[in-house]
């Protein structure tokens, strides 16, 4: 008679104490229902649903936008030794704010010839920045010092208003004055009270775009220099973003430039079709065209 033979392999192991291996999981008695454990457990499975979050967002495709190079229409003189913040352009002349402490201004100059028509300095403790003129008035930044200068266009002072956080570049769509920090943020704020209505941020696809400076508004659209590159960023102003790139690459050669010589001032007449663009200590003030670069 055959006898069954014994098994002697080992039991496995659950991992569980021998009172709890036959409790249902739901039991509170039940080593996974302990606080501890179901806690850690949580954390597990929304650190990995995040995970799959950000993965799926840095995988998703880079939407395409356009880009676009530029056509020297004309040059005009500017002065090389103009720390360049902010231009308007508006009839024929130039409107700029030019930094530095101890040598900023707000000068009035005349496009064809670069003749200074008004001038004035600011205090030695203030940084000059970004320029725009918006419902006749001139608006001006301050750099660190969280001020905003209001002058009539004969340069008289109007007001002034404070404001948190760094001016960089300044311009106005018609309603609202959009003002960059040198972040990738732009902040939108009243004129009549410079209170922030609300804040976007540029990017394009998931990266944001940092170190946006000089600003332009035209034609429904935001245009941004970015300090420290040859490029403008074309921007729709209603969720930040970035539309198209215009690549100003050899209209101010390296080789020309002095020491923080970089291209920052863009401005825009839109009664004479106008687009002009400058630098810090560049000597020319560029008339240019935008061409899209076909692909």
């Amino acid at each position: 008679m055959n006898k069954r033979k014994k098994n002697n392999r080992p039991k496995k192991r659950s991992g569980l104490p021998s009172y709890a291996q036959h409790l249902p999981e739901s039991s509170p008695d039940h080593p996974l229902m302990h606080p501890r454990r179901r806690w850690s457990m949580i954390i597990l499975f929304v650190g990995i649903a995040l995970g799959g979050v950000y993965l799926q967002r840095m995988l998703r495709p880079v939407p395409e936008i356009q880009t676009f190079t530029y056509k020297i229409v004309s040059e005009h003189p500017h002065d090389p030794e103009s720390f360049t913040q902010g231009l308007v352009l508006a009839g024929g002349h130039v409107w700029e704010s030019t930094g530095k402490y101890g040598k900023s201004k707000l000068r009035k100059t005349e496009l064809e010839t670069g003749k200074v028509v008004n001038e004035i300095e600011l205090d030695e403790d203030y940084f000059g920045e970004g320029l725009v003129m918006a419902e006749g008035m001139l608006y001006q930044l301050t750099w660190k010092e969280g001020k905003c200068f209001v002058y009539d266009l004969d340069f008289n002072k109007i007001r002034e208003f404070d404001f948190d956080g760094e001016g960089w570049g300044i311009t106005f769509d018609g309603k609202e004055l959009l003002v960059s920090d040198g972040t990738s943020q732009i902040q939108f704020f009243d004129p009549d009270t410079f209170q922030v209505n609300r804040i976007v941020s540029v990017h394009r696809g998931h990266r944001r775009i940092s170190r946006l400076n000089e600003l332009e508004y035209a034609d429904g659209k935001l245009y941004a220099s970015q300090l420290g590159s040859d490029y403008i960023y074309k921007i729709d102003p209603r969720d930040g973003s970035v539309l198209g790139i215009i690549d100003l690459s050899g209209m101010w050669p390296l080789a020309e430039r002095p020491q923080e010589g970089l291209l920052n001032g863009i401005a825009v007449d839109a009664q004479q079709q106008k687009i002009i663009l400058t630098g810090k200590y560049c000597p020319t003030i560029f008339e240019v065209q935008f061409e899209e670069v076909s692909r």
